[in-house]
């Protein structure tokens, strides 16, 4: 039982702060949320059918710039909305937010 108790309190502090680290790196999901809140706004009760995070660009300094596509139905025509965030990392603060619209090929 000793043994026991002391693997889970080891594994606790490794794993943990590892674990917070890795939550820490995925930096993007509140940006996300503003990317979906955006695109419901501009396109409201139209049907948002994919999502995908494309990725992130280092800027200067601390800024970063993240893109997410979303595929949405406007009166029957699909399209890609591409929407672009540049935040800075260390007061993660949103600095630019721009959304670009692309039509679906086939």
């Amino acid at each position: 039982m000793k043994k026991f108790i002391q693997l889970f309190i080891f594994l606790s502090l490794v794993l943990l702060p590892s674990m917070a680290l890795a939550k820490e790196e995925n930096g993007y999901a509140k940006y996300g949320r503003i990317a979906t809140a955006v695109v419901r706004e501009d396109y409201p009760g139209q049907p948002v059918t994919e999502y995908a995070y494309l990725g992130r660009e280092e800027l200067s300094g601390n800024r970063v710039q993240d893109r997410f596509r979303f595929e949405v139905k406007e009166n029957g025509v699909e399209k890609f909305v591409i929407v672009t965030v540049v935040h800075d990392l260390s007061n993660k603060k949103l600095l630019h937010l721009s959304v670009t619209e692309e039509m679906r090929n086939g």
